[in-house]
């Protein structure tokens, strides 16, 4: 009984890369839906009343936001550079509209800066001295934000949101990937708290589910062309044997 066509070896080449390619898009997939459901479980999960760890075992200056530590009280150690202080608007406190002030502390043992916030102030008139010198804090970390506002002029101190792409220009030192959120108050400051973080910033996740149905929708175009291919192969044959 002869061989199908589709079935020849001179074929298993085009059906083992069919299989690569399905089985990659379906894997990369799956990495991108666990991000969405990890960010997910981060934003549902209360980590600000958690025993404080040091920054280092939550992050290095280089490395990805991690998603499982959104929140999480953090102890940093480091240098205050009140020169890159900036102003975060549209922060409210008890209705009223206001800034959080934000500064960098470069931390021990490298050349990387992470983003403090101080507090809240109604005004900048009201904003004290920014810190200088040695500095240690307790703070939750938090992610950058990222809604896509941009900053109508880079010029000034006050940026529309905490993005480090916008925040890097006020400083010469580089920035981690992430901000902290200070417990305390500093110099008459109002605490900032995250209830004043913006709600659009919780949209980011939803890009991970869309890349991951990419990836699938991929795996299944994948799927279709090597069906319609195998489908061709096989009425060619049978339009040959019609044709003797």
């Amino acid at each position: 009984m002869p061989v199908p066509r589709p079935l020849q070896p001179r074929y298993w080449g085009y059906h083992l890369l069919a299989v690569v390619l399905v089985a990659t898009a379906i894997g990369l997939g799956l990495w991108q839906y666990d991000a969405w459901q990890t960010r997910r479980s981060a934003e549902a999960t209360d980590l600000t009343q958690r025993d404080p760890i040091p920054l280092a075992d939550a992050i290095g200056p280089d490395d990805p936001f991690p998603g499982n530590l959104v929140g999480q009280p953090v102890t940093v150690t480091g240098t205050w550079v009140p020169q890159g202080t900036v102003y975060v608007s549209g922060r409210e406190h008890e209705g009223r509209d206001g800034f959080w002030m934000v500064t960098p502390l470069q931390v021990d043992g490298g050349d990387s800066a992470l983003e403090i916030v101080l507090g809240w102030t109604a005004s900048l008139q009201d904003a004290p001295a920014a810190p200088d010198g040695a500095g240690e804090v307790v703070a939750w970390l938090q992610p950058p934000e990222g809604t896509g506002e941009a900053d109508p002029d880079p010029a000034d101190d006050v940026l529309p949101q905490l993005r480090i792409a916008d925040a890097i220009q006020h400083v010469d030192q580089d920035l981690y990937g992430a901000y902290a959120v200070q417990l305390g108050e500093y110099a008459g400051l109002v605490q900032a708290d995250l209830e004043q973080l913006p709600d659009a910033g919780r949209f980011t996740a939803l890009r991970n589910l869309l890349y991951a149905l990419e990836w699938w929708v991929f795996g299944g175009f994948a799927v279709f062309i090597w069906w319609r291919w195998v489908r061709d192969e096989v009425l060619v044959r049978d339009e040959a044997v019609v044709g003797d």
